[in-house]
């Protein structure tokens, strides 16, 4: 049975960092990624690692304050977010994707991964 389970989700202030983590069990996956989720908006793309090679892809809204990273062996990936912004409040969801290595489009898309974690409250106050 596959299992993600995010942790480390929690209050900061604007300005601060926060670190969340996801563990998946079950069997390994060629990618894993967060998404997020605010009141009233749709569930969007946040990052995405790749373990074959290490890339890592950013959504414009988070990219140079947050770091995607994670360990392979260990199925687990992290999301450092820094420089944190009210507007980052959201639910965190961590996703985990059976991509083929030779896909090269597109990382925003839902459909793209297969399983999902029940998610991790960050809220961020001003």
């Amino acid at each position: 049975q596959v299992q993600l389970v995010e942790s480390g989700g929690g209050l900061v202030q604007a300005g601060g960092s926060l670190r969340i983590s996801c563990a998946a069990s079950g069997r390994t996956f060629s990618a894993m990624a967060w998404f997020r989720q605010a009141p009233g908006k749709e569930r969007e793309f946040a990052a995405v690692i790749r373990w074959s090679g290490g890339s890592t892809y950013y959504a414009d809204s988070v990219k140079g304050r947050f770091t995607i990273s994670g360990d392979n062996a260990q199925n687990t990936a992290y999301l450092q977010m820094n420089s944190l912004k009210p507007e980052d409040t959201a639910v965190y969801y961590c996703a985990a994707s059976n991509m083929r290595p030779s896909y090269s489009g597109r990382y925003y898309y839902p459909w793209l991964y297969d399983y999902w974690g029940q998610g991790t409250q960050v809220t961020v106050s001003s």
